[in-house]
């Protein structure tokens, strides 16, 4: 399993019942749910523990904040974080209301998000 099916049909549910549209796309063994065609969250496996971690991209403004509360983690694929964007324990949504807490604050940063740039395709 690439991915915890289970917490994806959680974060569908959540976006379903927010009246989100959203699409999927299937990326480096995870998930990410995008929003007016721009990333709002994800699952990753923690590769060294095996555990589910949920992505956020929640933006600069609150990053620090968050990034206190023990069930998050800087986003760090390539050895340097990515700043806006953090890893969520299991601990920190096992609850519909922490998994909606986190998906709110993507949703709140998403309308200031750029959208990435369009691949050309080559000819």
């Amino acid at each position: 399993m690439a991915y915890d099916e289970y917490l994806a049909d959680r974060i569908r549910r959540q976006l379903q019942e927010k009246q989100i549209m959203f699409a999927e796309l299937k990326m480096m063994g995870g998930l990410c749910f995008k929003v007016d065609n721009k990333m709002l969250c994800g699952i990753h496996i923690d590769k060294k523990r095996g555990d589910s971690l949920l992505m956020a991209r929640i933006g600069e403004s609150v990053y620090q904040k968050e990034l206190e509360k023990p069930e998050c983690l800087p986003m760090d694929f390539t050895g340097r974080p990515m700043r806006g964007y953090i890893f969520i324990t299991e601990d920190g949504f096992d609850s519909e209301d922490e998994l909606s807490y986190w998906i709110d604050l993507c949703l709140a940063f998403n309308p200031q998000a750029k959208s990435s740039k369009k691949k050309r395709k080559k000819q």
